[in-house]
C-alpha cells in the first residue's frame, strides 16, 4: 500500500522532549512523514531526580530539522489552562493551525496511596489528566473550524491497578472515558480521539522501577519507545478508521483493549439474599458484549441549551 503521509498536517506532541522517550518517538515519526510538529516538554522534574536526563523540546525540534522536517520547540506547561492554550497558540503561530495532539506528557511519583502529598497527587492529575483537557478543549475550536482533528491521548497499562501508582492510575485511566466522551462529540465535526496504552522504555522509567538494573536492562532491550510509534501516527492519520477507542502496544504487540458487558440477571424484586445466590451470573465473563461509543441523537432539539444555567 501507498506509505501514509502527514504533508500539511500540524502536530502538537506534548511531554515530547525526553531521550530517550516515547514523545519523542512520536514526534519524530510524524516528522518523517512530513508533518510539521511542535515539541512540547517543560524540561526537569524537580520532584523526580531519578528521572534520567534533563528534557529538551529544543535539541528534540533541532534534531527534527536536522533530519529535513519542519519543527518547533515549546516549554509551556500544558497542566495550567494558561499554559495549554499558550501551546495552541504556538502551534497557530508557527505553522496556521493544529490538525493532530499527542496528549502524551506524564508525571509519576510511586507512593502508597495514604502516603503520597497532597501536592503529589494534585500535580500528577494535573499534568496527567487535567493537561489533556485543557489541550483538547483549546485545540477544539480550531479542529471543528476546518471540520478535522486527530487527538491521540497516551494512557497507561494500569487496568487492573498497579502497585504504589494510585494517582498515575486515576489520571491515566481519566483518559480512557475522555477520549469516549470526545470521540462521540466530535463525530459531527471530523474529528477522532483515541487512547493508546504504550510500554516503551524512556527516562521516566528508572524513577518507577524499584527492582534492580535486570529489569531496567530487560525493559530497555525489549520495548524501545519507538515500537509505540507506528499506532500513534495511524491514530493520528485522516485515514484513521476508529473513534473511542483504546489500543495497547508493546514491544512490537498491538491489540485493542475494551469495556464489556454480561448479561447478568433481571429480577426486579431481587433482595441481598438474591444476589448472594446468583452472584456467579453477575460475575460471568462467558457472555460479554462490548460497550461500543454511543451514537448521538440526531435531533438535538429538546436539549436543554448549557447558556440557561451555565454560571459565569
Amino acid at each position: 500500500m501507498d506509505q501514509l503521509r502527514f504533508e500539511g498536517r500540524t502536530a502538537i506532541v506534548t511531554g515530547a522532549g525526553g531521550n530517550p522517550g516515547l514523545g519523542r518517538a512520536y514526534a519524530l515519526l510524524l516528522a518523517q512523514r512530513g508533518a510539521n510538529v511542535v515539541v512540547n516538554d517543560i524540561g526537569t522534574v524537580p520532584e523526580v531526580p531519578a528521572y534520567e536526563g534533563v528534557a529538551s523540546p529544543a535539541a528534540v525540534a533541532e534534531e527534527i530539522r536536522a533530519l529535513g522536517g519542519k519543527a518547533v520547540a515549546d516549554g509551556n506547561d500544558i497542566s495550567t489552562e494558561a499554559g495549554a492554550e499558550a501551546l495552541i497558540a504556538t502551534a497557530v503561530d508557527s505553522f496556521g493551525g493544529v490538525d493532530i495532539l499527542v496528549n502524551n506528557a506524564v508525571l509519576c511519583i510511586m507512593a502508597p496511596f495514604d502516603v503520597m502529598t497532597s501536592r503529589h497527587l494534585q500535580r500528577i492529575i494535573d499534568t496527567n489528566l487535567m493537561g489533556p483537557v485543557w489541550a483538547s478543549r483549546a485545540a477544539w475550536p480550531h479542529m471543528k473550524a476546518k471540520s478535522y482533528g486527530r487527538i491521540v491521548n497516551v494512557g497507561a497499562a494500569i487496568f487492573g491497578g498497579n502497585m504504589l501508582m494510585s494517582a498515575y492510575g486515576i489520571s491515566k485511566g481519566g483518559l480512557f472515558v475522555l477520549s469516549q466522551a470526545l470521540a462521540v462529540e466530535g463525530e459531527a465535526h471530523g474529528i477522532k480521539a483515541n487512547t493508546v496504552n504504550p510500554i516503551g522504555y524512556s527516562r521516566m522509567v528508572p524513577a518507577l522501577q524499584q527492582d534492580g538494573a535486570s529489569l531496567l536492562q530487560l525493559i530497555r532491550d525489549n520495548f524501545p519507545p519507538e515500537a509505540t510509534a507506528p499506532l500513534v501516527a495511524y491514530l493520528a492519520h485522516e485515514d484513521c478508521p476508529v473513534s473511542g477507542d483504546c489500543f495497547d502496544t508493546a514491544g512490537g504487540k498491538v491489540s485493542r483493549t475494551v469495556v464489556a458487558r454480561n448479561q447478568g440477571f433481571t429480577d426486579t424484586a431481587h433482595t441481598i439474599e438474591t444476589l448472594a445466590e446468583r452472584w456467579q451470573e453477575v460475575m460471568a465473563t462467558d457472555d460479554l458484549t462490548v460497550i461500543e461509543k454511543i451514537a448521538l441523537a440526531a435531533d438535538q432539539s429538546e436539549v436543554r441549551p448549557y447558556s440557561e444555567y451555565a454560571e459565569g
